[in-house]
């Protein structure tokens, strides 16, 4: 039994296959596993699959029975028994380094359950390059929590995590959301640890064909949709329900996509915002005030929604220095 085996779901990938695979062959670390999982394919993907397999009996061609990335993956990962899963697409490419560093992580930290690296990025755009910065910026067990309703918090591509854990939690389930994302949130939520070592290891391109950039479950308001329900049953056992929520953010936008969150009994207070033009106001009867009048005793929970580059740093700076602590006060959810 292979120590890791790395699951790559494909369709219609040959351009890259030979170039992602060739970096599997190169890793230092020998002990590995490789499912190749074909989604359908039109072109040459599932030929090329089937040679790699010929050639190396470490890698295994899988035709997939269902149709889509979640099934191609979870069809993957009921073939696995090794004790630790990487993943990779077809499109990325892997630091010959990377499966020993983070098997070696996992194995010498049995508390952590998933474990990710930095990555580097070909061909993106620069939207791209500031998420990838902010998920490189990330690395403690801490931060990923912290952090985990802001956005994803690691790149899927980048992940090793532990064969027991989808067993114990669940894997990748299909639905009107990111897969990945999903999938993390729903972890976190059951304590499941992440971390991320400080080496750059993998090589995660940007294409067009890529699913977050054509696939309706990764638009914006999936995500929101996604992050509202683990978020209110995160402050249903952790903020005390006489507790006052606010929402930092009392735009239209920020206000529609934190709707389902409402829904679900979770009722903002009132709004912070520091546009002249809102604060005062009343929204539905709730009141609209300016964060720099919030008292250091506040007994309020706030949830900072605004998503403009740069406000989210800047206010976490600002609510520190007034005493407020993330997890504790306050979370960034945007």
């Amino acid at each position: 039994m292979a120590r890791v085996t790395i699951l790559l779901p494909v369709r219609n990938g040959a351009q890259t296959l030979e170039a992602a695979v060739e970096s599997i062959l190169q890793q230092t670390f020998k002990d590995w596993r490789l499912l190749i999982v074909d989604d359908h394919s039109t072109d040459r993907t599932r030929k090329l699959a089937e040679g790699f397999s010929a050639e190396d009996r470490r890698i295994l061609s899988i035709q997939a029975v269902g149709r889509g990335i979640v099934a191609a993956l979870n069809e993957g990962l009921a073939r696995v028994s090794s004790p630790f899963v990487a993943r990779m697409d077809v499109d990325d490419y892997c630091h010959p380094e990377r499966l020993r560093w983070q098997c070696e992580f996992l194995e010498e930290n049995p508390e952590i359950g998933v474990v990710s690296c930095r990555t580097w990025q070909d061909g993106g755009g620069r939207g791209y390059q500031r998420y990838m910065d902010w998920t490189n910026s990330i690395l403690s067990v801490e931060e990923h929590f912290q952090n985990r309703f802001v956005e994803s918090p690691v790149a899927h591509p980048s992940v090793v995590f532990r064969r027991e854990i989808p067993d114990r939690f669940g894997g990748y389930r299909a639905g009107d959301f990111p897969e990945d994302y999903e999938m993390w949130l729903r972890w976190m939520d059951q304590g499941v640890r992440f971390q991320k070592i400080p080496e750059f290891l993998l090589e995660w391109r940007d294409s067009e064909k890529r699913l977050s950039r054509s696939d309706p479950r990764y638009r914006p308001e999936a995500f929101y949709e996604i992050k509202s329900h683990f978020l209110g049953r995160w402050l249903e056992r952790e903020i005390p329900a006489d507790r006052p929520l606010w929402l930092w953010g009392a735009g239209r936008v920020t206000r529609r996509r934190f709707r389902s969150l409402e829904d679900s009994g979770h009722r903002f207070a009132g709004f912070l915002d520091i546009d002249p033009k809102k604060i005062g106001q009343t929204l539905d009867g709730r009141p609209v005030e300016d964060p720099r009048d919030l008292a250091e005793d506040s007994d309020r929970f706030l949830l900072f929604g605004v998503g403009a580059r740069g406000a989210r740093e800047r206010a976490t700076q600002f609510l520190e220095s007034r005493g407020y602590r993330i997890g504790k006060d306050f979370l960034a959810v945007a």
